[in-house]
């Protein structure tokens, strides 16, 4: 009998405690397998047959999570043994068809990765940087207007390169062809805070 389970996880801690939930709801299975792909590029991930034979479980596991595309998640499949052996080749394909059952059951949630800057600018530009930010419906995370002014917009990862350009012509007051992306705009800083 094989149980699967998937999990959002955005952290190694949080895959390990969704395994150690499943591990507590199933003292009594022989084998707790599982895979995990984490990162906004999806670069960490590991893949854990737990005594099954090497190859047959984890990475069948982790197979379908990359053919699903997903990232930040993990999950887990539980074998209680009952007393038929399947062999390599049904091992792999009940571990696959058992994660591709609970992906497909489970509801996937698309998120915009977006990256914060910041805009440092004189109070001679708070108009056109106003203007700019309401123009292109970029969302504004955070103001400080102290001895310098400071607004942190929030873009999609996907469009940064052009909202950032054409945010930096419209402050100049210029058209985007009219102002080179590495151009520089008196009295105005970018800089990246973090991604979200």
């Amino acid at each position: 009998k094989f149980l699967a389970y998937a999990f959002p996880a955005y952290s190694e801690e949080e895959w390990q405690e969704r395994l150690e939930e499943v591990r507590k709801d199933h003292p009594k299975a022989r084998h707790h397998c599982y895979a995990w792909r984490l990162g906004l590029d999806g670069n960490q991930f590991r893949a854990n047959d737990d005594g099954e034979p090497s190859g047959t479980a984890g990475r069948p596991i982790l197979g379908q999570i990359d053919s699903f595309g997903l990232t930040n998640v993990v999950v887990v499949v539980v074998r209680y043994f009952g007393g038929t052996l399947l062999g390599t080749s049904g091992l792999i394909q009940a571990y696959r068809e058992s994660t591709a059952a609970a992906l497909a059951a489970g509801e996937i949630v698309e998120r915009t990765v977006e990256e914060v800057f910041r805009l440092n600018f004189t109070y001679a530009l708070m108009s056109p940087v106003m203007n700019a930010v309401k123009a292109l419906e970029l969302e504004m995370v955070h103001q400080d207007f102290g001895e310098q002014a400071a607004l942190d917009i929030a873009v999609r990862q996907g469009e940064r390169d052009r909202l950032l350009h054409e945010l930096r012509a419209r402050i100049a007051g210029k058209r985007v062809e009219e102002l080179a992306p590495e151009d520089a705009v008196d009295g105005l800083q970018i800089e990246h805070l973090y991604t979200r």
